[in-house]
């Protein structure tokens, strides 16, 4: 028995793939479902309920579907061209303490209308700078990005945890480590009064579009697929890998950094070092789950959502430990890689 790689992949198993994945994944999860001593169908509908089932659930489902969209766009671009950045909780983190520092020191007396641009791109600079350096050390000395960008991670939370305890602490914080806030001008818009969903759902869908028309309608989504398809074959027929790799860099940390930076702007207007509860390290699982489709990490984005959120529903109700939301993504990761490479190879004997 050997495994052939396909020379085309039929548009309906790309299409299945990712559903079968999350089918399996949930099938999986069910299974913990029942050793925990729950019923697996109460449970899935505690989940469906607890993230739909009201306005509070929707629009939290919504609310941190956000967040999810933005950094599985910055996994999905980068990935796309072979650049392995796992770093984008670092990136997030940057990006929100950034934006806390330069709307408490630099950008407070401007008005909402100038000064949320300005702390987007603040917070993006941010994410860009952090995966600038892991990408540098691999152009410059060969540097496995995986390993670099890993550890930025932890480097990253280290810097904010200490900013927040020194020069950006809140002296009315009654000694809390936590940043100073954004100026109230800054705080993002509300889609819906009284919930925390925010214009930030928006930028980010329309990021994912934007994101769509760079890799599909021009030059530079065309040279970046090629560099991750086959780099020998992209330099040959001459594109730029560097320059290539660097603009990637710059899309894929600025768009976790804005992750961080709507975070801060639209849900906390503060920065913890429990800022975020692995938004990083899920919009990986979101990208793979997209097939690194810009498009397809919305739904993606939103799947994850509905699982934390609902998750939390079940766990309340039915005594079910509420990591089974976190498993259950794991376990869609790890089946969307075996979908994925079943998609690419078939069996031969």
């Amino acid at each position: 028995m050997r495994f052939e790689r396909r020379e085309q992949i039929p548009p309906a198993l790309a299409v299945l793939t990712p559903l079968i994945a999350v089918a399996i994944s949930l099938a999986l999860a069910g299974g913990l479902i029942a050793l925990a001593g729950a019923p697996v169908l109460t449970a899935f509908g505690k989940i469906i309920t607890g993230a739909f089932g009201s306005k509070l659930a929707l629009t939290e489902t919504l609310a941190r579907t956000a967040p999810l969209i933005l950094t599985g766009l910055a996994a999905a671009v980068a990935f796309r061209a072979r650049l392995w950045n796992i770093g984008a909780e670092g990136q997030l983190y940057l990006g929100a303490i950034a934006v806390a520092a330069a709307s408490a020191h630099l950008f407070g007396g401007l008005p909402g209308v100038v000064q949320i641009p300005l702390l987007f791109v603040t917070g993006a600079l941010a994410g860009m700078i952090l995966l600038l350096i892991p990408l540098w050390l691999r152009l410059r000395f060969q540097v496995d990005e995986v390993v670099t960008t890993l550890l930025l991670n932890f480097v990253a939370l280290l810097v904010v945890s200490m900013l927040i305890d020194t020069v950006l602490k809140d002296p009315l914080a009654f000694g809390w480590p936590q940043s100073v806030p954004v100026a109230s001008q800054a705080e993002l818009p509300k889609i819906i009064p009284r919930s925390r969903l925010h214009i930030g759902l928006v930028v980010a869908v329309v990021l994912a579009f934007v994101v769509h028309f760079i890799q599909s309608r021009t030059a530079f989504g065309l040279q970046s697929r090629a560099a991750g398809l086959n780099p020998s074959g992209a330099a040959f027929a001459g594109v730029p890998l560097g320059r290539t790799l660097v603009l990637v860099a710059m899309l894929s940390g600025g768009l976790a950094g804005l992750a961080g930076a709507v975070e801060v702007m639209g849900i906390t207007s503060y920065v913890t070092t429990e800022l975020s509860p692995g938004y990083g390290y899920s919009g990986i699982v979101v990208a793979m789950l997209a097939g690194l489709n810009p498009l397809g990490v919305v739904l993606a984005a939103l799947f994850t959502a509905v699982m934390f959120v609902g998750a939390d529903a079940m766990s309340r109700s039915l005594a079910v430990p509420s990591y089974i939301a976190d498993v259950t993504v794991a376990l869609s990761l790890l089946t969307m890689l075996v979908a994925i490479f079943f998609t690419q190879y078939r069996i031969r004997r």
